[in-house]
């Protein structure tokens, strides 16, 4: 079903008009799976170069050839990243996306994209987390994920019975995005003024914070735990509150804000809330990753753009 032969039937525009229609879900798969998007866009880029080679003419159904050869080529990178990521200095978190022009990442569903849910999603192993995404976000088949991915189907309802398990002890119940944004609103004006009882007020007792920097100077090495810590810690982090400019973002289909520091782009900050309060702060000082972010809003627009065709 997945031969590599030079001869085709169909013509080049032909395969291009193809992939193109499918690509924000090829695009979509890949980034749950590896919470990356620069990984995310290798991944597609190498899909559309097997695409091209490949004899289409024996392929029955090229939506489910290229989703099997995306979540095969997703979960390999994201096993070699696991061990890159052992060495990572500090908390590692997702890269965020831009979801402006495309909210859903090329899914039926929006699940398995917002970045707290993203991380949980770390702790599955790679093929775990690819027939999670495939059946949540995408809802592939059981049959279907099973002939992607060369397992049974008895298999693949247990691994997405045991993600699930693991997911609900993990993993809360969310506010709506109206409702995130006024936290998260509430929250940064509250940061900016230093306002410490303000934000004691909004976090929950167990919240904590993570910082993503890989060893930056600055970010916090290790996750600060508790009410107080967290409110003390958002207050002068960034330490100049005064010297940066707040722009704020969609990222994964969720409200953030970008701080930019002489008109660059310094620090990506967004929440994670229940209704009980905000249980997760997360701050990206990872220059490369919050260079991602601002590309990806060029990449997500051409997602949406061909999307459309």
């Amino acid at each position: 079903m997945h031969p590599e032969t030079s001869p085709t039937a169909s013509t080049l525009d032909e395969a291009v008009s193809v992939f193109v229609e499918l690509r924000p879900r090829l695009f979509g798969i890949a980034y749950r799976v590896l919470g990356s998007v620069v990984e995310a866009e290798d991944v597609v880029q190498e899909v559309w170069l097997r695409w091209q080679r490949t004899d289409r003419s024996v392929v029955v159904s090229p939506s489910a050839f290229l989703s099997s050869a995306t979540t095969r080529l997703a979960i390999n990178v994201a096993q070699s990243a696991r061990v890159r990521r052992e060495t990572y200095i500090g908390p590692w978190l997702p890269e965020p996306v831009d979801t402006s022009t495309d909210p859903e990442l090329g899914a039926q569903r929006a699940e398995a994209l917002e970045l707290a849910l993203l991380l949980v999603l770390e702790k599955l192993t790679p093929t775990e987390r690819a027939v999670y995404v495939l059946r949540e976000a995408f809802d592939y088949a059981y049959a279907e994920i099973a002939e992607m991915l060369q397992l049974s189907v008895v298999n693949v309802r247990k691994i997405v019975s045991r993600a699930r398990k693991h997911l609900v002890t993990e993993q809360r119940e969310t506010v709506d995005a109206a409702e995130h944004r006024q936290l998260l609103h509430a929250f940064v004006s509250a940061a900016q003024t230093g306002n410490v009882a303000s934000l004691e007020a909004l976090l929950t007792p167990d919240s904590v914070s993570l910082s993503d920097g890989n060893g930056l100077r600055g970010a916090a090495r290790v996750p600060v735990l508790g009410r107080e810590r967290v409110a003390n810690l958002s207050t002068s982090y960034p330490r100049f509150w005064g010297e940066v400019e707040v722009r704020p973002v969609e990222a994964n289909g969720r409200g953030g804000v970008m701080l930019y520091r002489d008109g660059q782009p310094r620090i990506f900050m967004t929440i994670a809330a229940s209704h009980k309060g905000i249980h997760r702060v997360m701050w990206m000082f990872n220059p490369s990753k919050i260079a991602a972010f601002i590309a990806s809003s060029a990449v997500t627009g051409k997602v949406h753009r061909g999307r459309e065709q």
